[in-house]
């Protein structure tokens, strides 16, 4: 068996898309030094060269600052064609929660979750049964989810721990339908963005045209999703304007030319780089410029697609499909446009304008593939899923709530119970919004025990601190470990958190001697 060769990490960013910038970054930074070295030999007064020197070198440092990230934060991904299937296997290992370091961020992607009719309507009134199974399987571990969209079989859903929600905010959803001449969502594309920590990014789940001969349809399809989404966000109207985007799915490519024996006896020795040059995705980035922007981890894991169910044998049936890389996962950094070093000196207002856009390179973002790979021990379905682990380092734009909220004093059943409120930024405040109760371990911003309405008669003032009373008879009897969330109705997400805080027992629970299947089904 010949070893596939080791391959580092695939790493991307957002000050680097270009090797002219990354040019013209040392470049300025060379000159700066020059300049250091110039003021150091040539000025006589040592007050004079110390003030020099001082403004030099931090021009130096802040231009250095630019390229070093402060904060990193794991983002897990999933993609899984689940072919109708119910989700009756255990998903702790899919979604690798006792890895470390631990996750901030999961994004799973499913594909023909079962659509028939009578099953699609009730799941629009109550979740479906792959998101409660993952909800289920994260929300001990810390994770809300923060949003979720479904077109048909397609599902989008998104989790973050709880500490990041306040700073997950602009969060829009779209989809795209491109089965039976765009009018049968059965393919096409759904898609969730918003701003982490001021950084816009998008992540959009495709299900492409099957078949071998359709590569050049599919590649129609996804430049057709990725035109045609827009979001009513003004700086981020179209997929493409994000910062980073991934694009992930069932996308379809198949492996050309090669013989299904071939293929096979390419897999079962390991020599999957024998496959590479004949797959679809890999041949089409060749030839469209759009692909080309796309990054992708190299793909050291057997074909994900065609599998008997319940078992690790390709399809055995009388079709006998060829194995192919059908699941994937690609990502995106938006290329930075510089000035050319060329550019007429007469051009000095677009020049001025261009420099202060590019500004925003102040807050970087890189992106790190730690890990590409399949999980072959799922058999549902005859996809295998594909998860990929990326390292997100990130300078935030900011670090402050919009809205501080906290419990004030001791909280029991006992009695009425305080909070309070500080709208710290300006935002679109409601009349509307509320704060709701969460037992720590909520599953999304509607898993609340309670909630009370924010002030009624009049919107806050800036760093107003603003009490509302909680009625004893709303709060959970047990007691617990509780956490306070202001939910924005303008903005649809959960915008300022509590620490979390204890709620004590009541002391009805023990003269009455209660249990907790005695107490409304709260803590049951």
């Amino acid at each position: 068996m010949d070893p596939l060769p080791d391959i580092p990490r695939v790493r991307s960013d957002s000050t680097s898309s270009s090797a002219s910038q990354s040019s013209r970054s040392k470049t300025v930074l060379r000159q700066r030094l020059s300049q250091l070295m110039t003021c150091i030999e040539d000025l006589s007064s040592d007050d004079e060269a110390g003030e020099e020197v001082s403004r030099t070198l931090d021009e130096a440092f802040q231009l250095c600052g630019r390229f070093i990230p402060t904060d990193a934060f794991r983002l897990h991904m999933v993609t899984w064609n689940v072919a109708t299937a119910e989700p009756s296997e255990d998903v702790t290992s899919l979604l690798q929660l006792d890895a470390q370091p631990p996750k901030d961020l999961y994004v799973i992607g499913l594909q023909e979750v079962n659509a028939a009719p009578v099953k699609f309507i009730s799941d629009l009134i109550v979740e479906d049964s792959w998101s409660h199974q993952f909800m289920d399987t994260l929300a001990p571990w810390g994770f809300v989810k923060v949003t979720s969209v479904r077109m048909q079989g397609l599902l989008l859903l998104i989790f973050a721990k709880q500490m990041h929600l306040p700073y997950i905010r602009n969060i829009q959803t779209t989809y795209t339908r491109t089965g039976i001449f765009g009018y049968w969502g059965n393919k096409g594309g759904v898609s969730v963005r918003f701003s982490f920590y001021g950084h816009m990014m998008c992540f959009l789940n495709c299900h492409l045209a099957a078949h071998m001969h359709n590569a050049l349809q599919r590649v129609d399809e996804f430049e057709y999703i990725l035109e045609t989404q827009d979001f009513d966000i003004f700086d981020t109207p179209h997929i493409l304007d994000h910062k980073v985007v991934f694009c992930f799915g069932d996308l379809n490519f198949r492996i050309e030319d090669h013989g299904l024996h071939f293929i096979r006896s390419s897999i079962n020795s390991g020599r999957l780089n024998l496959l590479w040059s004949k797959d679809q995705l890999t041949m089409m980035k060749k030839k469209e410029p759009f692909l080309q922007e796309f990054e992708e981890g190299p793909l050291n894991f057997k074909p994900t697609y065609k599998f008997d169910r319940k078992s690790d044998s390709y399809d055995t049936s009388g079709k006998k499909r060829k194995p192919a890389w059908t699941d994937r996962i690609l990502w995106r950094i938006k290329p930075k446009s510089l000035p050319s070093e060329d550019d007429d000196e007469d051009d000095d207002d677009e020049k001025a304008s261009t420099s202060e856009d590019s500004g925003q390179d102040e807050y970087p973002i890189l992106v790190t593939q730690n890990q590409y790979t399949s999980d072959m021990s799922y058999g549902v379905s005859d996809h295998k899923p594909v998860t990929a682990n990326f390292t997100l380092e990130l300078r935030k734009c900011f670090d402050t709530p919009l809205v501080h909220v906290s419990p004030e004093g001791v909280w029991s059943a006992d009695q009425n119970a305080l909070l309070t409120y500080v709208v710290q930024e300006d935002f679109m405040s409601s009349t509307w919004d509320w704060i709701g109760l969460y037992k720590v371990g909520f599953k999304n911003p509607s898993d609340y025990e309670t909630f009370v309405w924010v002030r009624e008669k009049e919107l806050p003032e800036m760093n107003e601190v603003i009490q509302i009373s909680v009625d004893k008879d709303e709060i959970p009897l047990l007691g617990g470990e509780f956490v306070l969330g202001y939910y924005s109705t303008n903005m649809q997400c959960i915008i300022g958190l509590s620490a979390n805080f204890q709620i004590l027992e009541s002391k009805r629970v023990v003269m009455e001697g209660l249990v907790p299947e005695d107490i409304n089904g709260i803590n049951k």
